[in-house]
């Protein structure tokens, strides 16, 4: 159990059967009346947040969010198999589980599983992936200069934003998180 008056950035806690996160407290105390909890918390499993007050001796149930990795396997009509690295059992997720940066993922690729319960909500893929470009429009050099762009599609489906000078069969490194061409791959 935790209070009101213990909360701390990041803290974990049920309330009415939801399962929220403290992105922001301050502990007021007024001139006149008692002392309250402000505090900005987020939804972890719809990702809503909200700003509300608490009385500080009000109790909750910690919550804890289990966070593991495990290796996406592959894709069965709208489940997505991953598998457990410990005790290789396949767990199946979703797919409207999968947030839009899923796109960059392939077979065999590690990513953080997030469930509260035992029940899976989320699915965090790596930060950065190297794909391989299959189609682009040619590549030109010199085009260096100018940050000019051209769309390019990648061995996933998805497509991204590239320099003028990538071309086909290339391997780029992607940022997950915000779905832009970091680099060409090394090696």
């Amino acid at each position: 159990m935790i209070s009101a008056g213990d909360f701390r950035n990041g803290v974990t806690f049920e309330m009415d059967g939801q399962v929220l996160q403290v992105v922001e407290f301050q502990h007021v105390k007024p001139g006149k009346g008692a002392a309250f909890v402000r505090a900005k918390v987020r939804n972890v499993i719809t990702g809503g947040v909200i700003e509300t007050s608490f009385n500080p001796s009000a109790k909750f149930e910690n919550a804890v969010i289990e966070r593991k990795s495990m290796e996406y396997s592959y894709a069965d009509g709208n489940l997505h198999y991953f598998m457990d690295n410990e005790t290789y059992e396949l767990i199946p997720i979703d797919g409207e589980l999968l947030g839009d940066n899923f796109k960059f993922v392939k077979e065999n690729m590690v990513c953080m599983i997030m469930s509260y319960k035992g029940k899976p909500f989320a699915v965090e893929p790596p930060n950065f992936v190297e794909l391989e470009v299959t189609k682009t429009d040619p590549g030109f050099a010199g085009n260096t200069a100018t940050n000019a762009t051209k769309p390019a599609t990648l061995e996933t489906g998805a497509e991204v934003k590239v320099p003028l000078f990538i071309s086909e069969g290339e391997r780029i490194k992607i940022d997950t998180r915000t779905g832009e061409y970091m680099e060409r791959a090394k090696g």
